[in-house]
């Protein structure tokens, strides 16, 4: 499996050797998955897990987002088997992938934070390589899609499209064909989770920060069981709040751009004399897309003046024969 570096800050190409520093004498990784109905592969999952942060000292956090299945009961079985640091946390329904994620970074307790999914697609094989670009002084260490596999042409072409869309719109460049698979330096997870935004979009959100990001290329496999849980809704639920996100300027001035482009248009066609029967329907296609525009913009304002949090944490376990701060205090005493 490919695991060639692609140095970047906040998605766009710099030079390879920057940053660099020491690796620390003491740290903690946190691994967060989240997992919505994923019980027919998440003890697979668990068990690759343990065998690539083998050497790493670490703990996992698996975020049930409201599952129905056996996925929680399993959580449970998993953090009272010893070897590893295990802790979860069920929401009280389901609130989507993108809070599960965001839930696993604000109960993360490690120097540096690997969010993956739950299904086998993201190798937790490529974990050590993160952590090697993260001991070189990268705050975030990116995990680029060179293939997809087990998806359709359909699947693979809108998502090539949408993230060349999102790069184009958004104010701040965004890395291509990066998904949620990805380590964050802590620095990088206080400040994401501190934002309080209801609608976070988190790949765009880790790009603006701006802090120094780079890539390893991988071949995305297929899921280990199961099947998506992303659906059409869902997935174009996602696309809308990252393109509104992330291009804070531009929708908003469409309006601008409609109205200066029908009265240019309108002119033209009374310079002419003639007024075609198309007109009326252009126009009122125009008005009603502009209001659109601004609608959802409203929509975001309702929803983040409501005050509702963007999830809530009905329950949560947590390994019996160990904790995190034991794990940490293991390690040091080891190294000195």
């Amino acid at each position: 499996m490919p695991t060639t570096p692609h140095h970047t800050a906040g998605g766009v190409p710099i030079a390879t050797d920057q940053p660099s520093a020491a690796p620390p004498r003491s740290f903690l990784i946190s691994v967060v998955l989240p997992c919505y109905n994923e019980d027919q592969v998440l003890r697979r999952t668990h068990d690759r897990l343990v065998r690539a942060l083998h050497d790493l000292p670490h703990e996992i956090v698996y975020v049930d987002d409201g599952s129905t299945d056996g996925t929680w009961p399993l959580i449970q079985q998993l953090a009272d088997t010893p070897g590893s640091v295990v802790r979860g946390v069920r929401f009280s329904r389901n609130f989507g992938h993108q809070a599960a994620a965001l839930a696993g970074l604000a109960e993360a307790t490690g120097d540096a934070v690997v969010l993956m999914d739950a299904d086998l697609q993201d190798p937790p094989e490529l974990i050590p390589s993160m952590a090697e670009l993260w001991f070189k002084g990268w705050s975030i260490v990116s995990a680029r899609r060179a293939t997809r596999h087990g998806e359709t042409q359909l699947k693979k072409s809108s998502a090539y499209l949408y993230y060349r869309l999102l790069a184009r719109l958004s104010d701040q460049p965004v890395a291509l064909d990066t998904g949620d698979f990805r380590l964050l330096d802590r620095k990088v997870v206080d400040f994401v989770t501190s934002l309080g935004e209801k609608e976070l979009f988190l790949r765009g959100a880790i790009s603006w920060t701006g802090f120094p990001e780079t890539s390893i290329t991988y071949e995305r496999d297929a899921r280990g069981a199961g099947t998506t849980k992303y659906t059409l809704r869902k997935m174009l639920a996602l696309s809308r709040t990252g393109i509104l996100a992330g291009a804070a300027s531009l929708p908003l001035r469409i309006p601008t751009y409609l109205g200066a482009a029908s009265l240019l248009g309108a002119g033209a066609a009374l310079a002419r004399g003639s007024v075609r029967r198309a007109a009326p329907l252009g126009a009122f296609g125009a008005q009603s897309l502009a209001c659109g525009v601004l609608g959802e913009y409203l929509l975001g304002v309702f929803r983040q003046v409501q005050g509702r949090p963007p999830y809530l944490v009905m329950e949560r376990t947590e390994s019996s024969h160990g904790t995190t701060a034991k794990a940490s205090a293991a390690l040091v005493k080891e190294l000195a």
